[in-house]
């Protein structure tokens, strides 16, 4: 298996829309009600927090090889 870098912005993103559809998901299943507008803070929040984390992890990246190179 080919190995890769960890991108940290990527795993907040989908995570935050596994959320998304794990809380529609309970709607049609009809264990709870969620309104149909919640969808909009839910992935505008959750990918506004994915590119913070992907421009901190940015930022640690070219801090850290700077000083070891």
């Amino acid at each position: 298996m080919l190995r890769h870098e960890f991108q940290p912005g990527r795993l907040v993103a989908g995570l935050s829309l596994t959320a998304t559809g794990v809380v529609f998901a309970g709607d049609a299943g009809g264990l709870w009600e969620t309104p149909w507008f919640a969808v909009v803070p839910l992935i505008v929040g959750g990918l506004c927090l994915a590119g913070a984390t992907a421009t901190v992890a940015r930022g640690i990246r070219r801090r850290g090889g700077s000083e070891s190179g």
